[in-house]
């Protein structure tokens, strides 16, 4: 998926702030000022429909949580062409959910905005897909640049509260929200069985932890992108340098039902690792959350998240291993 970039938005914010602090030190004059207006009018044709921030509002953060939470107000949900442009909704969702996750946004202020948001558009049907599928792809894809669970979760929690009780698509929202909430970094990793080669039955917490860390692999040798990151692990000489020195162990689970497979694909995987199968009972029982294969964890020797769905670049940015 093409990522739209986030400058528009900056570029409108710091227009607006620019004008607001010359306005208050009397040193715009009119020409100037008019000559911004019309360039911030062309900008508003072309592209999203930001709202109009009252004059009165001159404190930066006031503006923002303004713009922030009247983002959608000019939208119009209704206008299918527009919702299906997706160089103004796409690149304004993406700029905005920049703004609501720039690490001091107040929470009042993001769960504002996306209230003001997911009420707007949940009466259209077309809006509706679409935007349910962009928060889906930029918020919970941990492929997604922008990947921010913490903020997926209150844009489920938000969806709860504008759902009538009755509607019948509350229950998936809340499964994915009980879903995200398991595994946190902090919490204490969900035990599972899984089952060796040889058909030894363990336990995630019964598992032996050498060095204090536990690489957890969740994959499918039937899938692509886990095949890339198990021969990005086999060859990467300071993971297994670590592993025979005890500095960390990697548990690798086949999460599918196809036993054969897995058997078959056993030869290819990383040296020195623990490798089961637990028989399709974390996917089915939804013990943990994976969106996407694989689906790697770092864990203590006390099984408590240190690194959930994180990027093996990452883990070995933790992990301390010399730089590839």
């Amino acid at each position: 998926m093409k990522r739209p970039q986030v400058y528009c938005l900056w570029l409108i914010f710091l227009m607006l702030l620019q004008m607001s602090c010359e306005y208050k030190a009397g040193q715009l004059k009119g020409k100037k000022i008019a000559q911004q207006e019309r360039t911030l009018g062309d900008m508003k044709e072309t592209s999203f429909p930001f709202p109009e921030i009252p004059a009165m509002l001159t404190q930066p953060e006031e503006r923002k949580s303004y713009l922030l939470e009247h983002y959608w107000d000019r939208f119009s949900f209704a206008d299918t062409a527009l919702v299906n442009n997706r160089e103004v909704t796409e690149q304004g969702f993406v700029n905005q959910i920049s703004l609501l996750a720039d690490g001091v946004t107040p929470e009042k202020v993001i769960r504002e905005s996306l209230k003001n948001w997911c009420s707007r558009f949940m009466p259209e049907a077309q809006a509706r897909q679409v935007m349910m599928q962009l928060a889906d792809d930029y918020l919970y894809n941990p492929n997604s640049p922008f990947y921010n669970e913490g903020l997926y979760g209150v844009y489920l929690e938000t969806m709860l509260e504008v759902l009538p009780e009755e509607d019948a698509r509350r229950s998936s929202f809340d499964f994915k929200l009980r879903l995200l909430r398991r595994n946190k970094v902090g919490d204490k990793a969900t035990d599972f069985t899984y089952y060796l080669p040889d058909g030894q039955k363990k336990s995630l917490s019964a598992t032996s932890v050498r060095g204090n860390r536990l690489l957890l692999v969740f994959y499918d040798p039937e899938c692509e992108s886990c095949h890339e990151v198990l021969r990005e692990m086999t060859a990467d000489a300071s993971l297994a340098g670590a592993v025979k020195a005890g500095r960390v162990t990697v548990l690798a689970v086949y999460t599918e039902g196809n036993q054969e497979a897995w058997r078959k694909g056993l030869a290819d995987m990383p040296e020195g690792g623990i490798i089961g199968t637990d028989r399709q009972k974390v996917k089915e029982e939804a013990l943990y959350d994976l969106k996407a294969m694989p689906s790697l964890y770092l864990l203590d020797g006390q099984k408590r998240v240190l690194l959930k769905d994180a990027p093996l670049g990452q883990i070995r940015e933790v992990l301390g291993l010399a730089v590839k």
